[in-house]
């Protein structure tokens, strides 16, 4: 697969949350990237139907220099049966733990906590995608970049059904990846999510009352605190729809715009905001007045102060019909 060209992969400014610029990166399998050494960490539940297709993957990968660490949250089929034959199979090494069976969230973010599982990169993975072959090597050639500071990988995605079949794309972002952006959207898929040391650090200071969904927590609190987020516009996972895992009744405006009547996209903001409380000395000053603009909109009472507010902190979605659904719910305090 041709990597990714000029103007096809954002990324966040420097630490501050400016406007972010486009990135032309050619990756090769130089030493710095060879030397890093990646954890997978695999949250599974019942995955037996398509786990042993994401485990030939990673062996696939052309960045070989990786661990594979699995939480398992309870699973009654034959999950950890398929797990431990191919850890026997490989050289690389794996490891096995029980999840806290607190939905897919908290395992995740129970791999992301645990100091037994040391790397350079963390990447998560679900149990039933298909990984490009260049995935790792395309992170990690682009995260080396960004040193010491917190950054995190992420892109697009194949769609593909329960056969392997292709079946489209995921949406194509035209914005750039930003906390303004994060406040109010997650772009951030975490089954390409691939991220650094610093960024684990800042990530184990979040509480499990404090996480929405696991991938929009993290792209939050990494945008947040200034870090760089590498928007990769060039697929590096097939991600499977199946019965159990729906994208599109998720996602259509019908959808939205429940979620927005309902309270819940409202009731999803308090915890992400409750969570940046947490990290306010970490919050860089120009970000700092983007939250205090937005916190002043949702409590606002008159129409134009929550309107002025909106337009103040600059947050935005990527299309038009997701900054209509942003501003009705900002009208009608649903936010």
């Amino acid at each position: 697969m041709e990597w990714v060209g000029v103007g096809t992969m954002f990324s966040s400014a420097t630490a501050g949350g400016g406007e972010s610029r486009p990135l032309s990166i050619v990756p090769s399998v130089s030493a710095a990237s060879e030397s890093a050494h990646v954890a997978i960490l695999l949250a599974s539940r019942n995955g037996a139907r398509f786990l042993t297709e994401q485990l030939a993957s990673f062996q696939k990968q052309t960045h070989k220099d990786w661990s594979l660490h699995l939480s398992d949250d309870g699973s009654t089929d034959s999950t950890v049966e398929i797990f431990m034959n191919f850890a026997s199979r490989v050289s690389n090494g794996t490891s096995l733990r029980h999840g806290p069976r607190a939905g897919c969230h908290r395992n995740f973010f129970s791999l992301v906590r645990d100091d037994t599982i040391d790397a350079d990169y963390f990447a998560l993975s679900d149990q039933d995608d298909v990984w490009y072959p260049d995935k790792l090597q395309r992170a990690v050639s682009v995260l080396k970049q960004a040193g010491d500071e917190p950054a995190l990988y992420c892109s697009r995605t194949e769609l593909i059904d329960q056969h392997g079949c292709s079946i489209g794309f995921s949406t194509e972002n035209k914005r750039p990846p930003s906390f303004k952006n994060a406040l109010v959207e997650n772009i951030a898929g975490g089954n390409t999510m691939v991220f650094n040391r610093a960024a684990r650090a800042l990530l184990k200071k979040v509480a499990d009352d404090d996480v929405v969904i696991h991938d929009w927590t993290i792209y939050v609190v990494l945008s947040a605190v200034g870090g760089r987020i590498y928007y990769d516009r060039s697929p590096s996972v097939m991600y499977r729809q199946h019965d159990a895992n729906l994208i599109g009744a998720y996602s259509s405006f019908s959808a939205r715009l429940r979620r927005i009547q309902s309270g819940q996209w409202q009731k999803w903001t308090s915890i992400h905001l409750n969570c940046l409380r947490s990290l306010l000395d970490d919050i860089p000053p120009e970000n700092r007045r983007v939250l205090e603009s937005f916190i002043r909109m949702r409590k606002a009472s008159w129409f134009y102060q929550r309107c002025w507010h909106l337009l103040k902190s600059g947050v935005y979605r990527q299309t038009s019909i997701g900054q209509t659904g942003l501003l009705l719910g900002a009208v009608s305090q649903k936010i």
